[in-house]
Parts: structure tokens; C-alpha cells; sequence
């Protein structure tokens, strides 16, 4: 069995153990006297295994995305081939931005998910500080005032940024510049190494995740919104139809084998509801894939920031499912108001812990929609994350294939890549 697979299998089995024994552990303390502190105290310790691996991700994440990046810049030679990858890169990503909203928006009218919950404002407090939502706040989370402080909080998108013009001067530079890209060429090749060790402790991670959430929300927490996650679900299956649909329209039969090539990483974000801890992961696979590693390493970081279409259809849904649950309408003109805001401000919190939530708090305040809303998805938040990590990654791995083959740069698949 290749080790790809053995990964695959591993992290299934430690998915389905996480679930039954959370169970067995809700069911064994669940209303007994100090069952709660029993249980909270078996959450805290399990949950130490995904902690672990997700400080290893980000660990990783600040070098393995800044040498990638730099060093896909400056091999792609000269500014002119950086702004067309970049302007076809921003068109597949604006588009799929747009389109993952606009789905979002649609289902939730349809499906009227909230629409029976009949909520009283009670001007609760959710606990999530609302995101800046002007244009000084935008720009500012942007643009890095130090790249150190930027890459000690993996601020992704401002080490994007960072990179993108160390990139292209060292390019500019020319012959004096060939021993800074051999140099981060080479720690790229290490970090993808280091990445590769990492990505061992996965199915331990996977096991905590899960024992952690239903030993301490219970079987229940898989059926008690089942409506919601359910016709959520729906609505990112037909995003990932969407997406699939559009890069196989495009690269033809390769398009099926990149989408069998990112099952470990969909995977694994699925279950860590993170995409962060598939993207080493997904890099390799587009490399084995034939994706040349100048536009991978170009591509890749940049959706990172840019093009999270789960997070986005998410958004939408979630803002008006909220006001329907308070029996709040929304003509199609405050809809459409809602959307354009969304592409807006969700560009500029790529990072931020519970980014969609943080984005979603600043747009209920804006259309004075009720803030204690968010308790409503708080509780099954993290399965909802699921689903939308692993559509980033889909969503990300499609974009980068695309583009490889706009530009001709599509390769023969590898039989061993990196990772």
C-alpha cells in the first residue's frame, strides 16, 4: 500500500475511533455528579494531540510559504510573467469568490433554514469582536508594518505581501541575487522535508479532534442542527461541483486525477478543520500532479489569502440564515449590498483566528442584524469548519492547476512527489 494511502486509511480509522470514543466517554460521565468536570478535564487532555499538531503546522507555515514564494517569483524571471500568472491567478480567484457567495445567497433563500426559529433580540454579547470593516482598517491588516511580527503570527497574507516584493527584487537584481534564491530554494526543499515528518502526526490529531468535540457536545451536536449543517452541506457540495466542473472543463481528464491526488489533504483538513494543516500536503500533490513548482509556490500561498470559497459561501448563508432566525427581511438590493461587502472585507482577514465568524460579526452589526446570532453558530462552528477547510483546499488546488495549464506549464504527472 503506498504511503499516501496508508496516511488516508490511518486518518479514517482515527476518525471514526475519535467519534466513538468521545461517545463512550459522553455517555459513561454525561449527568453524573461531576461528570462535566470529568468530561472537561478528558477534552483539555485529548485535545493536547491536535493542539501539538497544529503548532507544528504553523510552525512550518511562515518559512515553508515565504521561500515558496519568493523563490516561485524569482524563477518566473522577470515582473511582466508575475503580473500575467498574477492577473490570471486574481481572475480564476475574484471569479470563484463571486460565485461562492452567490450560491451561499441563493440556498439560503431557498432553503429559508432559519426561518422557523422565530428569535427575540435579547442583545446578548456572542463574544466575537466584529471586524474592522472600513477601508483604514482593511489596509492596514494588509500591509505589514514588520515582517517579523507578520510571520511570528502567521499573518499569511502579509508574508504574502513581504514576499511578493522581496521576490521580484531579487530577481531585479539579477547575478547578486542567485545566491539568496539557491539559499531559499534549499530551505524550501528542507521545510517541505521537515513538512513531510509533520504530517506523520496527523491521524493522532484527527483522533483528538474528534473524541475531544463529542465527548463534550455529545452525540447530539450531529443532529441537533441537523437542518442547518445539512443544507449547508448541500450548498458546498454543489460549490465543490462547481469548481471540479470548471477545472476539469478546462484541464480535461487531469482534472479527475488532480481531484484523487488532494484526497489526503481534503481529508485532513476536513477532520482538523484547518486548512492550514493540509497546505504542505497539498503543495507536494500539485507538484506530483505535473503543476510547475514556480507557479505552485506562487499560486498556492496566494489562495491562501485570497480564494477560501468555502469560508465564502459560508458567510452569506450564515448572515441570512442569522436574520431570518429573527424574522429580519432582506430585500435583494440589502442581499446584494451584503455580498459586495463580504468580497471586500473577507480579503483582508486572512489569518485571523475564526476568521468567518470575525467577518460575519462586523456584517450583522453593519445591516443591524441582531450580534447574539452568532451564539446560534458558536456551538457547531467547528462543524461547519470542516466542511469549509476542506473546500479551500479544493478550491485552491483547482486554482493552481488551472493556471499551470493557462500558462502551458503543465508537466507529465510524477509517480513520487515531495510529498
Amino acid at each position: 500500500m503506498k504511503k499516501t494511502n496508508r496516511l488516508t486509511v490511518f486518518i479514517f480509522l482515527a476518525m471514526v475511533l475519535g467519534i466513538l470514543t468521545g461517545y463512550l466517554v459522553n455517555i459513561a460521565y454525561s449527568g453524573k455528579d461531576g461528570g462535566q468536570i470529568t468530561i472537561g478535564k478528558f477534552v483539555e487532555n485529548i485535545s493536547i494531540l491536535t493542539t501539538i499538531f497544529l503548532r507544528l503546522v504553523k510552525m512550518i507555515i511562515a518559512p515553508l510559504v515565504f521561500t515558496t514564494l519568493v523563490v516561485g517569483i524569482a524563477k518566473l524571471g522577470d515582473i511582466k510573467a508575475v503580473g500575467r500568472i498574477g492577473g490570471k491567478t486574481m481572475l480564476w480567484f475574484i471569479s470563484a469568490t463571486f460565485v461562492s457567495l452567490v450560491l451561499g445567497l441563493i440556498l439560503v433563500n431557498i432553503l429559508k433554514p432559519g426561518a422557523d426559529m422565530h428569535l427575540v433580540d435579547k442583545h446578548a454579547e456572542s463574544g466575537i469582536k466584529a471586524a474592522d470593516l472600513t477601508l483604514r482598517g482593511f489596509f492596514e491588516h494588509v500591509f505589514p508594518d514588520s515582517v517579523v511580527n507578520a510571520m511570528a503570527h502567521n499573518e499569511i497574507l502579509q508574508i504574502v505581501i513581504f514576499a511578493l516584493f522581496f521576490g521580484v527584487a531579487t530577481a531585479a537584481v539579477g547575478e547578486m541575487g542567485q545566491i539568496v534564491i539557491k539559499f531559499l530554494d534549499s530551505v524550501a526543499h528542507i521545510m517541505l522535508k521537515v513538512t513531510g515528518y509533520v504530517m506523520n502526526f496527523a491521524p493522532f490529531a484527527v483522533f483528538g479532534a474528534m473524541a475531544a468535540t463529542i465527548a463534550e457536545k455529545g452525540a447530539g451536536i450531529l443532529t441537533t442542527y441537523g437542518i442547518f449543517i445539512g443544507e449547508f452541506y448541500i450548498g458546498l457540495a454543489g460549490l465543490w461541483l462547481v469548481l471540479a466542473g470548471v477545472g476539469c472543463l478546462i484541464l480535461g481528464k487531469r482534472g479527475v486525477d488532480l481531484l484523487k491526488r488532494i484526497k489526503d489533504p481534503v481529508l485532513l483538513a476536513f477532520s482538523t478543520a484547518s486548512s492550514e494543516a493540509a497546505y504542505p500536503k497539498v503543495m507536494g500533490e500539485l507538484e506530483g500532479f505535473g503543476a510547475d513548482n514556480r507557479i505552485v509556490s506562487f499560486v498556492l500561498p496566494l489562495g491562501y489569502s485570497f480564494n477560501l470559497d468555502g469560508s465564502m459561501m459560508y458567510m452569506t448563508f450564515a448572515s441570512l440564515f442569522i436574520a431570518q432566525a429573527y424574522d429580519m427581511h432582506l430585500g435583494l438590493e440589502q442581499q446584494f449590498s451584503m455580498l459586495l461587502v463580504l468580497m471586500i472585507t473577507s480579503k483582508g482577514i486572512a489569518g485571523v483566528p475564526r476568521a468567518s465568524l470575525v467577518v460575519i460579526a462586523g456584517t450583522l452589526s453593519m445591516f443591524r442584524i441582531p450580534d447574539e446570532g452568532l451564539l446560534l453558530l458558536l456551538g457547531v462552528d467547528h462543524l461547519l469548519d470542516m466542511g469549509r477547510s476542506a473546500t479551500n483546499v479544493i478550491g485552491n488546488a483547482m486554482a493552481t492547476g488551472v493556471v499551470s495549464k493557462w500558462e502551458g506549464a503543465l508537466a507529465e504527472p510524477r509517480t513520487n512527489p515531495e510529498l
